[in-house]
Order: structure tokens, then sequence, then C-alpha cells
């Protein structure tokens, strides 16, 4: 025993760790509580999927369907894997737990012992048995709380519907094959239909752009900016290796949201949502460009529904008083013609100014004969342009802003009648969208192809039918389809001279393509900029030719060249002093800017060899066309 005491703890040795001698809870006031397996770091956050469909207790497609409706989307953990598992799919306990407590589980559950029934009815050869409780007792499901939660506000929707459209008009094209039945194409066309009716009416299409991979078509609607893309009207090709089934599923997530978005947007024009569309004698089957016009005739019909039941109540107001206030019928009428017609009167009042202007001008004029040059038709103008503006905001009922107006104002008073090998869907709605009206090549158009109406005749041909072209040379232009969208897109009513049939078309401009950002501007965006200006046209002259010109020098004129040689050395002087000062510059920066500058300088460099590029393209192709001109002369 030595000289141990008996009952006294032993000391620990010199070398053990300095805790070694506390007790249990200073110990985990010192050190924390040890935590248990997957109770934090990465194994606490994230979960794989195998694990999440154990505990769900739910199939691998239930489970994509959920995560696609909710909006829940794998993780992709920093560092390492957990559990050191690499390869896995993980994603966030918090979603799991979002999904857990979803409805739509309850539902999928349920749907999976219903149809464990309907098997064994099958299975017992009642088939007229499964089939009526497939068909009666099957269990449903709304997303319309989804939809809520993922958009609690009517602008997040709105800015987030362009994967939706995109998606809505690609299954408006597809054919009813493999998963995809005649219902869901059925219900993509008419939402579809009522997207591009109400596009239609209110003009929110700003611009459009055909692309090998569609018609590109973008809407400025409640302050917010969508795109979407519009498939060709072809024969759909339906690959084996695409999943439909996921497609679907998103499918019918964003009809949901679409529907909503819709019975907002209608809503403020003070119609109901859906229009019915068999009042009109429409359907909503068929073709996509019929469905878009049969919502059309439907949307139309019931706006002037709406204003004339408002003329009917004031009339019935108006019958009420005239019973009532017998003596005073003179005044009562003067009230109520005044609060009717008060902005009749108050455009009144502008041509009336306008027309005392041009009288006090006439009567000073009287003075003095020989001044001829006084503008005396200014205000008549103004007042009358107001006036064409109110009548343009105003489409039965509907109040347009100021940029609606403009686009509302370009295709005012035209008539376009479409050939039957124009694809109606887009040049339709953007011809709608800016004020045109439209007729095509079928019993269910209110224009006709005799019309003498008709200001444009829309032709994707190498020659007019001669038909035509006898019975309607002189009265009507025929132009191609991109003359529309160009002018949509510039704003600006182009010459038709350039898209005549059979010409050959300029280049059709991106519009979303800024050329000041971009360093380079094609040939025709400034032609169509001096267009605008008002200049004349000059044909444009190659580069190298436009440097030959200032470096011309006459012979005789010793002046002019020794100005020319100045000029040249100047600039040579001030080249030489900005690389000097750049590489002062340089050599003073640390390493760190050293590398950025570096980088910023490279992204420059790229960005004028695609502009050099572009350039010597342009060069090539006018010189081809010189050298086939030249030939054709010969």
């Amino acid at each position: 025993m030595g000289n141990r005491i008996k009952g006294k703890v032993k000391k620990k040795s010199i070398k053990a760790a300095k805790h070694s001698g506390m007790g249990s809870k200073r110990k985990l006031s010192r050190m924390g509580k040890n935590q248990g397996k997957n109770l934090s770091g990465l194994d606490a956050t994230f979960i794989g999927r195998s694990k999440v469909l154990r505990k769900l207790q739910i199939s691998l497609k239930d489970f994509r369907r959920l995560c696609i409706l909710k909006g829940v989307y794998p993780r992709e953990p920093r560092g390492r894997a957990p559990s050191n598992r690499k390869g896995q799919t993980y994603y966030h306990r918090k979603d799991m737990m979002a999904i857990a407590h979803e409805p739509v589980l309850h539902k999928f559950r349920e749907f999976a012992s219903f149809m464990k029934h309907v098997r064994k009815a099958a299975g017992r050869n009642e088939k007229d048995e499964a089939k009526r409780m497939h068909a009666t007792e099957a269990p449903t499901y709304t997303l319309h709380h989804l939809v809520r939660e993922r958009y609690p506000r009517f602008d997040d929707a709105l800015n987030d519907l362009d994967d939706a459209l995109t998606l809505v008009f690609l299954f408006a094209a597809l054919p009813c094959e493999k998963d995809i039945r005649s219902k869901v194409v059925n219900k993509a066309k008419s939402l579809a239909g009522s997207w591009a009716a109400y596009c239609a009416t209110t003009s929110s299409i700003t611009k459009s752009f055909v692309s090998v991979k569609g018609v590109y078509v973008e809407a400025y609607i409640n302050q917010s900016t969508l795109r979407w893309i519009v498939p060709h009207s072809f024969t759909q090709t339906m690959p084996d290796e695409v999943d439909y089934k996921v497609m679907l599923t998103f499918f019918e997530f964003h009809e949901t949201l679409l529907s909503f978005v819709l019975f907002k947007l209608y809503n403020q024009l003070g119609l109901r949502y859906p229009l019915p569309i068999t009042d009109v004698g429409g359907e909503g089957t068929g073709n996509t460009s019929t469905v878009i016009a049969t919502n059309l005739n439907a949307m139309k019909s019931a706006m002037s529904g709406t204003t004339s039941s408002v003329i009917d109540s004031i009339n019935k107001r108006e019958r009420s008083t005239k019973k009532d206030n017998d003596d005073k019928d003179d005044n009562v009428q003067n009230k109520e013609q005044q609060h009717t017609s008060k902005k009749a009167r108050k455009l009144m009042s502008t041509v009336g100014a306008a027309l005392t202007n041009i009288k006090e001008d006439d009567d000073n004029n009287g003075e003095d004969e020989d001044d001829e040059n006084v503008e005396v038709a200014g205000p008549l103008k103004a007042a009358l342009e107001s006036m064409e503006d109110e009548n343009l905001r105003e489409v039965s009922g509907l109040v347009l802003d100021e940029e609606a107006t403009k686009r509302k104002r370009l295709f005012a008073g035209f008539t376009f009648f479409l050939s039957r090998e124009i694809p109606r869907g887009y040049i339709e709605l953007v011809c709608l969208s800016y004020g045109g009206r439209v007729g095509w090549e079928s019993s269910d158009s209110s224009i006709t192809a005799s019309d003498p109406s008709i200001t444009h005749h829309i032709v994707d041909r190498p020659k007019v039918p001669k038909d035509l072209l006898s019975k309607f040379a002189n009265k009507r232009e025929f132009i191609q389809p991109q003359w529309i969208l160009d002018c949509a897109n510039f704003m600006f009513l182009l010459p038709v001279s350039r898209y005549s049939i059979g010409a050959e078309l300029p280049p059709h401009l991106s519009p979303w393509v800024d050329d000041e950002e971009e360093g380079y501007k094609p040939a025709y965006a400034e032609e169509i900029e001096r267009l605008k200006n008002g200049d004349p046209l000059v044909e444009d002259d190659d580069e190298d030719d436009e440097v030959d010109k200032k470096n011309v020098s006459d012979d005789d004129d010793d002046d002019d060249v020794d100005e020319v040689v100045v000029e040249e050395k100047a600039k040579k002087a001030e080249i030489e002093s900005a690389k000097e000062s750049e590489a002062m510059a340089k050599v003073m920066m640390s390493r760190k800017a050293t590398r950025l500058y570096n980088r910023m300088q490279h992204g420059i460099a790229q960005k004028q060899s695609n502009v050099d590029e572009l350039r010597k393209r342009r060069r090539e192709i006018e010189e081809q066309k010189k050298e086939t001109l030249k030939k054709s002369k010969k």
C-alpha cells in the first residue's frame, strides 16, 4: 500500500489531461454535450434520397411529383459528402419535413390504397365494377394551396410565368401520342388562346423574333416583362428519350398557376374567367389559331356586353328620375348629360380652344395679309391627336397606358389578309396587338380575300398568284410576313419595297441585342435609324474605301498633303503616349490588380475580335453583292 491513505482518491499522472480530474457537470459546461449520430454537421443538414423514400413510405414516382409540385430540388453539399458517401442525391432536411406534412402526399397514399381495391376487383374478373370505381370513387386533389404557398403575391406569380407560358404553348402544339392525352392538349390550347386574346386586346406584345427553336415573344403586363417561345407550326416529333411524365407534372402545376393569373388579369378588365366560349358559337378545341380567334371573339362580345349593361343601367336610372321629378326635368337631364359625357366635353373644349386660337390668328392675318407663314393648324392638330389618342386608349371600356397606345397606333387603319401558307398564330397576335385587323382564308374569317378594306396581303410564296395580282395590283400591298415583325420591333413603318414578294429579305435583327454594348451595329439597323431620323438613304461603302477617301489628297495642293501628314503624326503620338501611360500604371499595380486587369483586357480583346469578324463578314457579303450586280449588268 505504501504511503497511500485509505479512502483518498489517487492523484492523476502529470501527463494526464487537465479536465480528467473534473466532475461530470464541470466537464459538460467546459467541453459541451456529445452529439449523437446524424444530429450535427452535414449529416444533420442533408439527407439521401433513398432514406427519404423509406421515411415517407412513397414510391420514387410520387416523390418526384411531390418535389416538382412543391418546388423542391436536390442540394449539393459543399466540401465533403455526408457520411462520406459520394455520388448520391441529397436533399435538405427542412424541405423533406415540409413534404412530410403536405396534404397532397396523403392524397397520393389514398390513391395507392384505392388502386389496390381496383386491382382486386379486376383480379376477381369484375371489370365493370373496377371501371366504375376508377371513374367515380378515385381520390382527387387540387394545387391551389401550393400556388398560394409558392407565390404569396400576384407580382411574384406574374414574374415567374415565363416557363409556364413556354410549356403551355409547347403542349398546345404537340400531337396526342404516348403519355400525352387529348384532354391535356385541349386544355393547353384553351390556356394559350385565353392568354393570346388578353395580350392582343391590351396591346401587350412589345417584341418578337423568329428563330430556329421557335418564335420568341415578349409582353409587358402590369410592369412585368414576360418572354416565351411559340413553336413553329410544323408536325412535332416525339423523341423517345424524353420523360413525358415529368413534363406532365410540370404542366399540372403550370396549368393551375396560369389559370390563377388569367383569372386576376381578366378580373381587372371586368370580365370573368373562363369566358363562355360556347355563347359565341366557337369551340375550345381545334387548331391553336382557331382557339385564339374564338377567345378573341368571346372577349370582344363580353366587353361589349359589359358596356351595354352599364348603358342599360344608366337608362333605367334616367327613366326613374324622370318619373320622380317631372317638374325639374330639364335640370336633371343637364346633370345626367354632364355626368355621362364628361370626357367628350373635355375633348370638345380642347378643339374649341384650338379653333379660337385659329380664329385669332386669322384676325391677325387680316391685318397683315402678306404674312403667309403663320402656323394656324397646330392647335387644331394637337386637339385632334388627343381625341385620337382617347379613342385608341378606350377600347370597349379598356383604358390603355401611353406605350400601349403608341403600339395600338402603329397598324391602326390597316387590314391584313393572311394567305393559307402563313402561320396564323403569332402573326395574328402581333397584328392585333398593334392595332390592325386580320383576315384569313377560311370560312370562320370575317374578312374575305376580295374585301376592299384590305391594305396588306401577306404572302409567303415566290410569286403572287395571277388572279390576285390582276384584281388587286394597285389596291393593296403584297408583302412577306417579316415586314410585320420588323415594323413592330422598330415601332416604325418600314418601306414595303424591301419586303415585296420574291425579293431578298433584309436581315431579321434580334430586338434584344444592344448594339452599343456589343460595339457593332448592323448595316440594316443603321439604315432604319436613318429612316427614323428622316435622312436620305446612302449606299454603304466599305470601311477600306472610307479610309482611302480620308487619305485621298490633291497632288497639286501641297497644303492638304501637309495637313494629312500632321494629323497622322498627332494620332501616332497620342497612341504611343497612351501605351506608355498604360505600361507605367501596370507597373504600379499589385499582383491581384494586375490579374484582374489582364482578365478585363482579355475580355475586351475577345469582344473586339468578334466585332472584327462581323465586319469582315459584312465586307465579304457586300463584295459578293457587287460582283453579282456586275455580272447581271453584263
